[in-house]
């Protein structure tokens, strides 16, 4: 990690021979005459459109990489852009004020962690039942803070993968609290200048991997069949850390709260999550995303609020999916009296939630030791029937008025997601989806029953193949996204049908996809049938994360969907708070929205350059790479 990495820039294209044109002497002076006028008028069609478009500045951003410049001498210069991060073990912070220019100016140093849809200040004005204050609560307009938010004095680029998941700098997230309030349950110690995650838990004192171990003696880990998983209240997201090793990846979701930075240790430890609590609303997800969806002692109520919560995981589990519970109330009668609780109240507990997951048509697979394992069926055939005789538990939603993709501020309700007809008992609801790796190349079936308007097999086929020559230019560009752990936390705006994500599943990293809720067709569970995961997002709005969380940012057309709906600095700004110092960005829109972009990108200190589009030149839109730079709050008086 010590030390200076190589300087990386935009290669230079190989200049085709020109071939000047040849006028006749004999030539007719008419023919003559028309060409000089041609000329003339082409040459004034040009200079109008270099002033229309903000002068010369805009020719040297877009001018091919193979044009050379002079800047006061007779040697050619090529303008460079340098992806490569610098600040490891041993490197020194860099204080406020970088570039003496005009931009946006430094926050104060107590924004660091600053989180503007879930600001603990701001909670307190809503109600505490059911935790609603620790639900998205963003900022108004005059709220909004228009600076750029500062990384701790120190910061270090984050350990790669897979070195990440045990270890992180104390620097990039200053909290011991952790260390000394779960010190017995080996979560997190502190050692000189690092944390190491150990991998334990507070159900799983032998590590992360034995409790994994032991899931896996119960139900098939290991064949492809489970690949997406969700944990509910996730600590510093040990589970989902030694999931990764088995090509299982899971989206880890805990609300910001005493335990204080948990979702953040767990971005430092390059593992998928985001801030969030199961209260009032929908988790930010697709019906029949997950393909299994755990609780360690996430202290949820499952079984009160007429089931509510188990309701909402029974909506976002695929058919035939797992929900696994270890902790209060399972084995009770073994840890009662260590749990500060009576017998009465945790046996209630327990009849609680065997009452809503058989009313749930869910089965009980095992209770073994620690752990207790249920299924949703495949299909509600006979959930159809059981509910007509017993009719008790939440009835059926009406399909009519109930969407089951809708995520974004939706309330809870308590009824139960049908799930799509079928015509025999054995049928998968929905379509069965391959087993991981094929499942990312398949068509999902959510395309092949043409149930998601206007996309069709073709349509995939197509944008596999679209991103694959893609990103084969992102890293003719930038050819450190081709190099094994420089980028681990990778953020797609815009993913579409997760194209993007879905030809780098190769590389030692991960994408969350990002379906804006203002796109015209709603494509996130077709990301999820990938076995790829994402979210909900109004990018008007900040992300449930904290700053610092990513180590690239694409953004395929976001400002262009998002003209006109809200200011691009904002959006802009948001970009600025969640990419890691030295972090990347690839911004492909118009080429009228890049030079506004651009503008922007200036003013917050990227180093940036608009190239031309894969297809050439003579395409509108572009692409506009850049690289954040390096800053940090100054050291503490302390």
């Amino acid at each position: 990690m010590a030390g200076d990495s190589p300087r990386y820039h935009f290669p230079a294209r190989k200049p085709s021979a020109w071939i000047p044109p040849v006028i006749s002497l004999h030539m007719n002076p008419r023919k003559i005459c028309s060409l000089l006028i041609v000329f003339v008028l082409c040459s004034i069609s040009y200079l109008f459109g270099v002033w229309r478009h903000g002068g010369i500045g805009l020719t040297t951003a877009v001018r091919p990489s193979c044009v050379p410049t002079t800047e006061g001498n007779d040697q050619p210069t090529q303008q460079r852009l340098d992806f490569s991060s610098h600040h490891s073990a041993g490197d020194g912070g860099i204080e406020l004020g970088v570039r003496a220019r005009k931009s946006y100016p430094a926050c104060d140093v107590k924004y660091s962690e600053y989180t503007p849809c879930e600001d603990t200040t701001r909670s307190l004005r809503f109600p505490r039942e059911r935790l609603i204050y620790r639900e998205r609560h963003c900022p108004a307009e005059d709220e909004r803070v228009k600076c750029r938010i500062p990384a701790p004095s120190g910061y270090k680029t984050p350990f790669r993968w897979p070195a990440s998941r045990d270890l992180a700098w104390y620097a990039n997230v200053p909290h011991k609290e952790l260390t000394v309030e779960k010190a017995v349950q080996n979560w997190i110690r502190f050692e000189g200048d690092r944390f190491r995650f150990p991998g334990g838990g507070t159900m799983f004192p032998n590590g992360a991997d034995a409790y994994i171990d032991d899931i896996g003696k119960l139900i098939n880990l290991s064949d492809g069949s489970i690949r997406t998983a969700i944990d509910t209240g996730c600590g510093v997201a040990s589970w989902g850390a030694y999931l990764l090793s088995r090509d299982i990846i899971a989206m880890s979701f805990a609300p910001r709260d005493s335990h204080e930075a948990q979702v953040q240790f767990a971005l430092e430890r390059g593992v998928p999550a985001l801030i969030g609590v199961i209260a009032s609303k929908r988790l930010p997800y697709p019906s029949r995303a997950f393909d299994m969806a755990h609780c360690s002692r996430c202290l949820i109520p499952w079984g009160q609020h007429d089931g509510a919560y188990l309701i909402e995981v029974d909506r976002i589990l695929r058919p035939g999916g797992y929900w696994i519970l270890s902790g209060p109330p399972i084995r009770w009668k073994k840890y009662w009296s260590g749990w500060d609780r009576t017998k009465e109240d945790l046996n209630a507990e327990q009849l609680q939630i065997e009452n809503v997951t058989n009313s749930l048509c869910w089965k009980k697979l095992i209770e073994r030791d620690d752990i207790a394992i249920w299924q949703k069926p495949l299909n509600h055939i006979n959930c159809k029937k059981y509910k007509r005789v017993k009719k008790n538990g939440p009835p059926l939603c009406s399909t009519a008025s109930h969407n089951p993709d809708q995520a974004w501020y939706t309330n809870l309700e308590t009824c139960l997601t049908p799930l799509p007809e079928v015509e025999s008992a054995e049928d998968v609801a929905g379509g069965e989806v391959e087993n991981w790796p094929k499942r990312a190349t398949a068509v999902p079936p959510r395309i092949s029953r043409g149930t998601v308007n206007g996309i069709t097999s073709e349509t995939f086929e197509q944008d596999h193949k679209l991103w694959k020559r893609r990103i084969s230019y992102y890293k003719t560009v930038n050819n450190q996204l081709g190099q094994a752990g420089r980028y681990r936390n990778i953020l797609d705006m815009n993913a579409f049908l997760g194209g993007f994500a879905a030809n780098l599943i190769e590389d030692p990293l991960w994408v969350m996809n990002v379906v804006p809720v203002d796109a015209k067709i709603n494509t996130l569970g077709i990301i999820y049938e990938r076995g790829l995961i994402g979210t909900y997002q109004n990018w008007c709005e900040a992300m449930s994360t904290y700053p610092r969380t990513y180590d690239l940012i694409h953004a395929d057309s976001v400002f262009s969907l998002y003209k006109n709906r809200c200011e691009m600095e904002d959006i802009m700004l948001e970009m600025d708070r969640i990419l890691r110092p030295e972090g990347s960005l690839i911004i492909r829109d118009d080429v009228d929205v890049l030079v506004q972009v651009k503008r922007i990108a200036d003013a917050l200190n990227w180093d940036n350059q608009i190239v031309d589009h894969e297809d050439g030149p003579l395409e509108r839109e572009k692409l506009l790479f850049a690289v954040k730079t390096y800053w940090t709050a100054p050291p503490s008086s302390d």
